[in-house]
């Protein structure tokens, strides 16, 4: 079995989690993804922990399936090596800040002019343009300046720091598949390939989805605790009387009236359909009551078979147990060389005519870089010659 993409051949520089989790995604998928890895600046997930079997395995599980060469790109060989590469693999993705591929000779331009059929995916905070461009960043920063921050959190406490990278993957990792994959179809088309310039802070800014319209068309500024899904409604956790968390997003009238009944007050459901603020602030009151009187199990019993969107709130210890969890398998077994086989999370896309199973975890640096060289058509004596160089490090 090949999977979808297994007519793809990528080349992967990037680092940390964007444009690791992308590439993921792609060699799932079936994808020849080669990470092209620097042999004196560390890639900070391979040292990240926690460690097991001797392996950071955030690095064993974002990089599983993909094959590892180690170059200095300092070097001129190793910037040959790179175009000689770009014959074979077309498509390219790259998460450095703007112009550092051009200063080392491996801009779009540069590349494009030995394959024009090359898609060149670059991954940044703020993207190639614009006053930013060249700014450093992280997650939360592309948040904060986005304007999600400003409507996720609490009125008494402020804005949260999330607990997933949302700007990273949602942002940069899953727009920048979605474009590299639009490039392909178009070139299939066309013949011709091109840059897909993904800024992390752009995507997430395009997740503003129903607020954004709202101040757009209608001039209403979102704020913590003021919108339908951010707490300004009784659409929100409920703590139960030892401690733990139900979400309750009960919005259609039907659901409504369901877990009113359930709750025993029924007549809460009125109001739970009113568009007046002070009551739905009134009635989050009462539920945040009713949920008290009762423990996490007892409640737990109560919603188990009530269809009401209704759901208790997990750690993800019993989420990998959780019995649609599981029948998705979206756990899976990946081989490792000497190991036992390593627990990660699977692709979560399922197709008809299946995936191929995992190949391996993440790849030691440098490990295939003879491989490669010798599909480039080197000899033993040629990657002597390479290694003396320090191409290698």
């Amino acid at each position: 079995m090949s999977g979808p993409l297994s007519s793809l051949k990528i080349l992967d520089f990037s680092t940390l989690l964007p444009g690791p989790f992308a590439s993921l995604l792609l060699a799932d998928m079936g994808a020849e993804v080669l990470r092209v890895e620097s042999p004196t600046r560390m890639d900070l997930v391979r040292v990240l922990p926690p460690h097991e079997g001797g392996t950071s395995t955030s690095h064993a599980y974002l990089n599983r399936n993909k094959r590892s060469i180690a170059l200095d790109l300092k070097r001129p060989e190793a910037v040959e090596l790179v175009k000689r590469l770009v014959g074979e693999y077309d498509i390219l993705l790259e998460q450095f800040r703007p112009g550092v591929m051009d200063r080392l000779g491996l801009g779009y331009e540069a590349l494009k002019a030995i394959n024009p059929r090359l898609i060149y995916v670059s991954i940044t905070g703020y993207g190639q343009t614009g006053p930013y461009r060249e700014r450093a960043g992280h997650d939360i920063n592309y948040l904060a300046l986005s304007g999600i921050a400003s409507y996720t959190g609490r009125r008494d406490s402020g804005p949260l720091p999330l607990g997933v990278q949302l700007a990273d993957l949602a942002g940069g990792s899953l727009h920048g598949v979605i474009g590299l994959l639009a490039a392909v179809v178009q070139r299939q088309a066309t013949g011709k390939g091109q840059q897909v310039d993904v800024s992390m802070t752009d995507c997430v800014f395009s997740l503003h989805g129903m607020a954004g319209a709202g101040y757009l068309g209608a001039g209403v500024e979102p704020a913590m605790e003021n919108q339908p899904l951010n707490g300004g409604s009784f659409y929100d956790y409920y703590r139960t009387r030892d401690g733990r968390w139900f979400a309750v997003g009960s919005l259609e009238p039907q659901f409504m009236q369901a877990f009113c009944q359930a709750i025993g007050r029924p007549e809460l459901a009125a109001r739970g359909l009113s568009q007046k603020s002070e009551d739905q602030q009134a009635l989050k009151r009462e539920i945040a009551i009713e949920f008290e009187r009762r423990d996490f199990a007892e409640w737990s019993q109560v919603f188990a078979t009530l269809d009401a969107c209704v759901e208790p709130m997990l750690p993800l210890s019993e989420a990998l147990e959780h019995p649609q969890i599981r029948a998705r398998e979206l756990v899976t077994e990946v081989p490792r060389e000497g190991l036992p086989a390593q627990a990660q999370l699977a692709c979560p896309l399922k197709f008809s005519e299946g995936l191929p199973p995992p190949r391996h975890v993440g790849a030691a640096l440098g490990a295939h870089t003879e491989q490669v060289l010798a599909e480039l058509g080197f000899d033993a004596e040629g990657v002597a010659r390479l290694r003396d160089a320090g191409v290698f490090g």
